[in-house]
């Protein structure tokens, strides 16, 4: 068994994409290999074939290995509520609710969870690719560090830093991180990748000898920018897409403070018939054809933010000239009369009035409801599948009109008049009947099937191909089998 860490200079450096292709490259060598990302912070997560919870992004590395994801892959998750606290996710469970500075004290006993699951993942895998979180050279964040190169050391690997030429400096963020780092961790570190670089690489050549000379560390490759990469983001929101010809189905979200599992609307942005934009703080809410209220980590507090932003006057003139409403998750309590929180499992203890459109109901209770389902579209009979990740439980008339009969069990509900549906179900997009019959129901009529699991799947080999001809795979495979580090 190895373990290889891949770390980056800075969020978003291209850590996840890179341990993707690394994932994928490896799998299609037909080597047993399996991701693992100790510590994540990210809103938007995946439910596991055993029931648990993960990061999104670690769940698509899942799937660039050929394997189910499962919570011993990212067994710690940190699911922000406030800017100072979060819900803390031990191997796929809910173990409470802390502040920051509550936390750095408690990383300690996460990092026995942290260690635990790596070693099950050991004895099922030749190769472990770990991911870090942020940088490894967050001077006031390393005591008792567990994201990166505290648990390269106990877990005793190599780690290759990873830094974004696109957003410049890089030779300066290498060099930097690399300084800031111990003795040993500087000895664990055993090369560099070059992430997101567009033009001539004869200019670059230079700037990589200096690197090489400077450092006494190789670099492993550079990666080219990929133009239209899609693929399941950890957090961030892109808040564009490209320009489409044609008939448009005019689709608008807002990205609320505490959005989650926003990669729902994935499909529906690579879809050639939709439009989709996300309208963030303080901006015009235009016209469109369809509303959809996402999911949120804090319904209480962000159906508070929609009403400070006018969403609720909005969506009510929206409706009065037809178009239709959509709520996911958090977006579809907040559609109901009111959602009560006694306990303060999302926020502060407390009642709340929802927008008022359908006839329903929300309490949460403890007890996080995670599962996998697939059924059927009930308006069309389509195939969907799909993931339910909710505190939440929902009641009222409302419910009487389903939009899913999922596992025998109907869910999903809609107003007698069609304007307005909501449901708990994440991912349904995912499936192209279910896509199609979603956006028919929205009132995209003749709408195209569009595929978004088979775009995965070629944009996770896109990735590898590109990783196989730009990385020094023989070098990395090397790293691997000899599983170099300082004690060795």
């Amino acid at each position: 068994m190895a373990t290889l860490m891949i770390q980056g200079t800075t969020s978003d450096a291209g850590k996840s994409t890179v341990v993707a292709a690394l994932c994928r490259a490896l799998a299609r060598r037909g080597i047993s290999v399996a991701p693992f990302k100790p510590q994540n912070m990210a809103l938007n997560s995946a439910v596991t074939e055993d029931g648990g919870e993960i990061g999104r992004s670690t769940a698509l590395q899942a799937q660039a290995c050929y394997l189910a994801p499962h919570s011993d892959m990212n067994p710690v998750l940190l699911k922000p509520e406030t800017d100072r606290g979060a819900q803390v996710i031990l191997r796929g469970k809910v173990h409470g609710h802390m502040d920051a500075l509550d936390y750095h004290a408690y990383k300690r006993t996460a990092k026995e969870s942290v260690m635990a699951a790596w070693q099950a993942l050991e004895s099922r895998y030749d190769v472990i690719i770990a991911e870090g979180a942020g940088s490894p050279a967050e001077i006031n964040l390393r005591k008792g560090d567990i994201a990166n190169m505290g648990f390269a050391e106990a877990a005793d690997c190599p780690v290759l830093l990873v830094g974004d030429i696109d957003r410049g400096g890089v030779f300066a963020q290498l060099v930097g991180t690399l300084a800031l780092l111990s003795e040993s961790e500087q000895a664990r570190t055993q090369g560099f990748i070059i992430n997101r670089f567009r033009g001539d690489m004869a200019l670059l050549t230079p700037g990589l000898e200096w690197l090489e000379e400077r450092t006494g560390k190789p670099v492993f490759g550079t990666l080219p920018y990929l133009q239209g990469l899609v693929l399941d983001a950890e957090d961030s929101i892109g808040l564009t897409q490209a320009e489409k010809a044609g008939q448009m189905l005019n689709v608008i979200v807002p990205a609320l403070p505490r959005i989650s599992n926003h990669t729902d609307f994935d499909p529906l942005r690579l879809h050639p018939q939709v439009s989709l934009t996300f309208v963030g703080p303080d901006q015009p809410i235009p016209a469109a054809d369809v509303i959809i209220l996402p999911g949120s980590k804090s319904t209480a507090s962000d159906l508070e933010w929609l009403k400070r932003q006018g969403w609720d006057n909005a969506i009510q003139r929206h409706l009065r000239y037809g178009g239709k409403v959509l709520g996911i998750c958090g977006g579809f309590q907040m559609l109901g009369e009111w959602v009560d929180d006694p306990e303060g499992l999302e926020g502060k203890p407390g009642k709340i009035a929802g927008l008022g459109l359908l006839d329903l109901t929300t309490r949460m209770v403890p007890g996080k409801q995670l599962r996998n389902v697939r059924g059927v579209t009930i308006a069309e009979g389509a195939a969907v599948t799909g993931y339910e990740i909710h505190n939440g439980v929902s009641e009222g008339q409302a419910l009487s009109s389903p939009l899913f009969d999922l596992d025998g069990r109907l869910e999903g509900a809609a107003s007698e008049d069609g304007q307005i549906i909501g449901t708990y179900l994440h991912g349904l997009f995912d499936h192209p009947e279910a896509c199609q019959a979603l956006l028919k129901q929205l009132g995209l009529v003749n709408g195209e099937q569009s595929d978004y699991q088979a775009h995965r799947e070629r944009e996770l080999n896109r990735l590898a191909d590109m990783l196989e001809a730009n990385v020094d795979m023989d070098r990395v495979i090397a790293l691997l089998e000899a599983g170099v580090s300082p004690s060795r």
